[in-house]
C-alpha cells in the first residue's frame, strides 16, 4: 500500500498553483520518492489539456525498471495505468501534511503490474529492517503460536528460492542466544482465491531436516490462510484485488486492480 501512495503522490505533481505541469515533471516527482529509479517513462493523456489545471486527467501511464525503495529493496519492473483522475486543486494547494488520498474528488482506479526477481528478494532479506518485518509478519500470521518463537529466536540467513509452477521455498535459521541454530525449510505453492485471498497450497515444513508432522502443518496452514485476506484492508483508503500471481524460476509477477477511495468526511474547499 505504501507503494501506491508513493505513485499517487508523484501523480499529484500534475497540478500546481501555476497550472499545467508536463510529463517530465511528474517523472521527476516520482523519481524523487525512490532511492533510485533505473528507467522510467510517464505518459499523460488528456483532452482538452486545460482540464489538468482544474485537476481532471483522463489517464496516467507509468512504466519503468529498477525501482529502489531503499538501497536494499528493489522492484525489477513496474507498470501503472489509471482511469480518469479528479483532484481537488484547492485542497491540494492547502494540503499541508494531509494524506494524498484526501485530495481526490472521486475514487481513483487503475491497473498495476510489478515484477520482483529472486535475486532482488534475497538481497532484500539481507536487510535487518526486512528481517524485522519478516518476524512481525510471522507473528501476525501465526498469532500466539509464533509469539514465543519470535521472542526467543532471531531470524538468520533467510533465503527464498522460486521453484516455478507457483511454488516457493523459504529457508532460514532460528538463532537463540547461547544455543545452536535451528534450520527451518518451508516449501509451498501459492495461489489467489476470489482476488483477495492469498492461499498456501500443499506446504511442507522441516526443522533440522526432520519433517514436521502433517497434522501440525495443517493446523498452521488453516491459521495462516485465514489471515492472508486482503479484503480486510478495504476499510482503509486503498483497496487491492489481485488479478494474476505467477511464480516462475526467476521472478514473481503480480497484476492487480487498485482503488483509492475518495474522502467522505473532508469537505471540498473549492
Amino acid at each position: 500500500m505504501e507503494l501506491i501512495a508513493i505513485f499517487l503522490s508523484g501523480i499529484l505533481a500534475l497540478v500546481s498553483p501555476v497550472g499545467l505541469v508536463l510529463d517530465r515533471t511528474v517523472e521527476s516527482a516520482i523519481r524523487s520518492r525512490f532511492d533510485k529509479v533505473e528507467q522510467l517513462q510517464v505518459r499523460i493523456d488528456n483532452a482538452p489539456n486545460y482540464q489538468i489545471v482544474q485537476g481532471k486527467v483522463e489517464r496516467v501511464r507509468v512504466a519503468g525498471r529498477g525501482f529502489w525503495l531503499t538501497p536494499e529493496i528493489r522492484i525489477a519492473a513496474l507498470e501503472l495505468e489509471t482511469d480518469p483522475l479528479d483532484i481537488d486543486v484547492a485542497r491540494l494547494q492547502k494540503r499541508g501534511k494531509a494524506p494524498v488520498t484526501t485530495l481526490l474528488e472521486q475514487p481513483l482506479q487503475g491497473g498495476l503490474r510489478l515484477v520482483i526477481t529472486q535475486e532482488d528478494i534475497n538481497k532484500a532479506l539481507l536487510s535487518p529492517t526486512v528481517t524485522k518485518r519478516l518476524s512481525k509478519l510471522a507473528s501476525r500470521l501465526l498469532g500466539s503460536s509464533a509469539e514465543l518463537i519470535v521472542q526467543r529466536y532471531e531470524f538468520v540467513n533467510p533465503k527464498i528460492e522460486l521453484l516455478g509452477n507457483n511454488r516457493v521455498r523459504l529457508q532460514l535459521e532460528l538463532q537463540e542466544q547461547g544455543a545452536d541454530k535451528l534450520s527451518v525449510s518451508v516449501e509451498t505453492g501459492v495461489s489467489v482465491a476470489e482476488e483477495t485471498k492469498l492461499q498456501l497450497i500443499e506446504p511442507s515444513v522441516s526443522v533440522n531436516n526432520t519433517p514436521v508432522p502433517p497434522p501440525v502443518v495443517a493446523a498452521l496452514l488453516s491459521t495462516v490462510n485465514d489471515r492472508l485476506d486482503l479484503s480486510t484492508l478495504d476499510d482503509a483508503a486503498i483497496a487491492l484485488r489481485i488479478l494474476k500471481l505467477d511464480v516462475d524460476r526467476e521472478q514473481l509477477e503480480v497484476a492487480a486492480f487498485v482503488k483509492v477511495k475518495a474522502p467522505t468526511a473532508v469537505p471540498s474547499v473549492r
